[in-house]
């Protein structure tokens, strides 16, 4: 019996199967019932045996009693006859939708925004106070409740002070769009460490609610900040403050200056998850009349690209070396972009908020995108059968992998079960290599 297809009416101990509500890398969701209890529940079962995420998930919810995170109620092992052992946590049943897609059903105002992204901040600063992050703050793990009340969901990818180490590779658990200047600046400098492990701050999850916060209020994520420089040190990650929302959207000073803040280069002015959540409180209580207007669209909306939608990486043609380089530590550490005035597409996930590397849990209900694809032994990506626009063709290099009429490059300290942005090939994790293309020898200098 795979953990990841059970069917209606199955019992996994007491509780008994009523629908499937989502998957993700290391976990299915189902809704369940008890017997002896009256609410229907949430039972998240790991789709790999033994699994020492779940207990560590159960740990950190266990330390939390907040009505913006959901309550633990169980915990415990499946086991199928002949089978091994799989973990699970049963937590409240919350019903609801995504951030995202309640507010693509409803005009959102300043003033609303203020309010759902306060009760946000009061989750991390829950978390925070037991010496816990979240790791994975995004629209996709908010549910809007349908009086407007929200909870921060999937702790899978969380971590607290003393929790065991479990990612022993780059990236960190985490959505690429999401992660922290800093964190991006860990993985670059340290990128030639297959070891190095990045320790995730309050600051970080501070971040991410505030590039929520951006992609929910205009629509997109905002073009990149970063770009590369070459140097007599070498090629340097360059990182100025990203474009203020108010460029594509219109909505309150107030809102504005807070998301501005929280999306700070400087960990230190992005302020601590509870004086964001009193500054946001405050600003739903005082902020004027412009606070209830509809948020529209600006004029630089129509920019939002394919090309800008995760960033773009701004690099003179004569530094082609150097890029290959460059891009090809960028797709190993999980940092995914589109290559500005090269006529070259770096290949990006299609699905938006998919979580990299080890996140726990990147749930997707069916009204969002269908069923997944099952395997045996767990969830993730098949390797296409020819290769995606823009990855580099045979000859490959003698460190990369022909497979499908396409280049490949190994991830050497990744075994299967790959992550939710690599292709599993032949007990392998791979990424495509992307293409680089030379400009003519006529090019002007």
């Amino acid at each position: 019996m795979n953990p990841a297809s059970l069917p209606v009416d199955f019992e996994v101990g007491p509780w008994r199967v009523l629908r499937l509500r989502g998957w993700g890398s290391y976990g299915v969701v189902y809704q369940v019932e008890h017997a002896e209890l009256e609410s229907p529940f949430a039972l998240k079962v790991a789709v790999h045996g033994w699994d020492p995420r779940f207990e560590r998930e159960a740990e950190l919810l266990k330390r939390l009693s907040h009505p913006n995170v959901p309550r633990l109620q169980a915990e415990g092992q499946w086991k199928p006859p002949g089978g091994k052992a799989f973990p699970y946590l049963v937590m409240e049943w919350v019903e609801g939708v995504t951030l995202y897609e309640w507010a693509s059903a409803h005009p959102l105002t300043s003033r609303q925004v203020l309010r759902l992204l306060a009760q946000v901040a009061r989750a991390l600063e829950a978390t925070h106070a037991v010496e816990g992050v979240h790791r994975d703050v995004k629209g996709g793990n908010v549910l809007v409740r349908s009086d407007a009340s929200v909870v921060l969901m999937d702790f899978g990818s969380g971590h607290y002070r003393g929790a065991p180490k479990l990612t022993h590779h780059m990236p960190a658990p985490g959505t690429s769009e999401y992660r922290s200047p800093e964190s991006l600046r860990f993985h670059w400098e340290w990128r030639h460490d297959a070891t190095a492990h990045y320790a995730a701050q309050p600051a970080d999850d501070v971040y991410a609610l505030g590039m929520m916060a951006y992609r929910l209020v205009t629509g997109r994520y905002p073009p990149s900040a970063s770009r590369f420089e070459e140097g007599p040190g070498g090629i340097r990650l360059i990182q100025t403050e990203l474009m203020a929302p108010g460029q594509w959207a219109t909505l309150c000073p107030e809102l504005e200056g807070l998301i501005q803040q929280m999306v700070s280069l400087e960990p230190s002015k992005r302020g601590s998850a509870a004086e964001v959540a009193r500054a946001l409180e405050r600003a739903a209580r005082k902020a004027g009349r412009q606070a209830d207007v509809p948020i529209t669209s600006g004029p630089s909306q129509e920019q939002n690209s394919k090309e800008t939608r995760v960033g773009a990486l701004r690099v003179d043609g004569r530094r082609l070396a150097g890029l290959a380089a460059a891009l090809a530590a960028l797709l190993a550490t999980g940092m995914w972009w589109t290559v500005e005035g090269l006529p070259v597409m770096v290949v990006q996930s299609a699905q938006e908020d998919v979580a990299t590397g080890l996140a726990d849990e990147s749930l997707a209900s069916f009204e969002d995108g269908g069923a997944p694809v099952l395997k045996t032994g767990g969830i993730g990506l098949d390797m296409p059968r020819k290769p995606f626009s823009g990855q580099s063709r045979p000859p490959c290099e003698k460190s990369e992998a022909e497979i499908n009429g396409g280049c490949w490059g190994r991830l050497s300290e990744v075994a299967p079960p790959c992550g939710a942005r690599s292709y599993e090939w032949k007990s392998g994790c791979y990424l495509p290599v992307p293409q680089v293309v030379r400009p003519a020898t006529s090019a002007p200098q």
